[in-house]
């Protein structure tokens, strides 16, 4: 069940940490007797804050939903599926050339890639031109993205095959290659917000 959310990401629950009510005033224990006496005042408990909220809109799954085995090529045309990033959390975000938000939006994601891609985590654009990978190269040179992987299914598939509507629409998978959220519209995906939610996944 998608549960729509101003992202409050925390997977964990805040109270974890949290002295339970009351816990404040319990009576002296037998160290504070000692130290000063039965009618020695308590030591307040100390309280661990909870996670600040993240600001972001992602639609949440719970549970995590498996999905379909999405079939694209990279930029030298080698044949791949979202298997071969198994292991990772991605962001698979998908786009193309002649989307106006996407053109706006691929710059940050290119600049999260920088900054948060590696061993645990990497930024997948998936171009659905049907032009294929030469329209999508000149894109990447005329935008400068320097740190995304080229990435095309110009056959429409796995737009199909996700249920997507309109682009970009953005997923999050976790490392099992299950889908975990999913951001319809672009977004600033290097931002404070975006970084620290995509950070908890990555723990």
């Amino acid at each position: 069940m998608a549960i729509g959310i101003v992202l409050a990401l925390a997977v964990v629950p805040y109270q974890i940490g949290l002295e339970t009510p009351g816990e404040n005033n319990l009576a002296p224990t037998a160290e504070r007797a000692s130290a000063g006496g039965a009618n020695a005042a308590p030591i307040p408990a100390v309280q661990t804050p909870p996670p600040e909220p993240l600001e972001f809109p992602f639609d949440l799954l719970d549970p995590p939903r498996p999905l379909p085995e999405l079939r694209f090529v990279d930029g030298e045309g080698r044949p791949l599926t979202l298997a071969d990033f198994r292991g990772k959390v991605i962001l698979l975000n998908i786009w193309a050339t002649w989307c106006i938000p996407c053109l706006r939006e691929m710059p940050t994601l290119d600049r999260l890639q920088a900054k948060l891609g590696g061993p645990r985590f990497e930024v997948v654009v998936l171009s659905i031109d049907i032009g294929g990978i030469p329209v999508v190269e000149k894109f990447y040179r005329a935008l400068k993205l320097d740190s995304l992987g080229i990435y095309v299914d110009k056959t429409l598939r796995v737009k199909r095959d996700l249920g997507i509507v309109g682009i970009p629409t953005t997923l999050l998978i976790d490392r099992q290659g299950r889908e975990i959220g999913r951001l319809a519209g672009p977004a600033e995906w290097d931002s404070k917000e975006a970084i620290k939610a995509i950070r908890r996944y990555l723990e």
